[in-house]
């Protein structure tokens, strides 16, 4: 079952097609932006498996500002 990449939710994590869908940075741009501190660090939830707060994705979105 394929998951929306636009749909958000209030709480949880998320992968980087979903961070890329709500902020249009390219995926090398978020990497650099994550080891400068630009954006959140991410979570490894398994070891091929990385995501990112929700919560701290929609701050970022605020401070950007962007609606979600």
């Amino acid at each position: 079952m394929a998951v929306d990449k636009l749909f958000l939710p209030e709480t949880g994590f998320v992968r980087l097609p979903t961070v890329l869908a709500h902020i249009p940075v390219s995926k090398s741009l978020w990497w650099e932006g994550v080891r400068t501190g630009r954006f959140p660090k991410p979570v490894k939830l398994a070891p091929r498996v990385t995501a990112w707060r929700v919560e701290e994705v929609r701050c970022l979105i605020r401070s950007l500002g962007r609606k979600t």
